[in-house]
């Protein structure tokens, strides 16, 4: 957003999906905000609201008033979550003032490709491609910068990959109860598809976009 041009103050911002706070520490270290309001689905987040100095809203952000005419909002790996994110991403356009800035991640269509390819239904249901979030905010805004990476993590086995998505907390599906057969099957098939010297693989496909509205 600096980059892009972003001013240094933004005297309505409103940031969602704040979770623990990641994005919330990194905008209020490169921005001053006058007033600034996040939103979470889970009450927890509140902490993180407190320490920036921020007013928080619990609940769902398509289903709740957002503050007035921000002149910011933000948010990170969250709309993957939303079964129709090109709604909120258009809330967002239509809701920001003239001027203001919009800077959105989530994951791409590419994200924990080995656990869609062994037939899980852990995947978030909203994972946009870069061309679908532009195409829902090209009516509204001017797109300064988009973004995708594809990453490949390593674990030593498919039970690293399960505990590593039980502590991140980003798929809560995965978790679920494993017997022991279930488990050894899981862990054959993810071994023999997604092995390798290094270990097997499990694909990061972070998107992200920043535009301005038009005036």
């Amino acid at each position: 957003m600096r980059d892009s041009g972003a001013p240094e103050r933004f005297d309505v911002a409103f940031e969602m999906g704040c979770g623990t706070g990641h994005l919330t520490r990194r905008l209020c270290s490169n921005f001053e905000m006058r007033a600034l309001t996040v939103n979470d689905l889970s009450p927890e987040a509140a902490r993180a609201a407190k320490a920036a100095g921020a007013t928080f809203l619990c609940g769902d952000a398509l289903q709740m008033d957002w503050p007035e005419k921000p002149q910011l909002i933000a948010s990170a790996s969250m709309i993957q979550w939303l079964p129709d994110p090109a709604r909120l991403l258009q809330r967002a356009a239509r809701a920001l003032a003239p001027g203001g800035w919009l800077a959105i991640s989530g994951f791409g269509p590419e994200q924990y490709r080995e656990l869609a390819h062994l037939g899980s239904h852990a995947g978030a249901p909203g994972l946009q491609s870069l061309a679908d979030m532009a195409a829902a905010l090209k009516d509204e805004l001017d797109v300064f910068v988009t973004g995708e990476r594809i990453r490949e993590m390593h674990f030593p086995t498919p039970r690293c990959v399960l505990d590593h998505l039980r502590k991140t907390g980003v798929n809560g599906k995965a978790q679920g109860v494993w017997s022991k057969s279930r488990l050894a099957q899981f862990s054959a098939d993810y071994s023999q598809r997604f092995g390798g010297p290094a270990g097997v693989t499990l694909t990061y496909h972070p998107v992200w976009i920043i535009g301005q509205k038009r005036n």
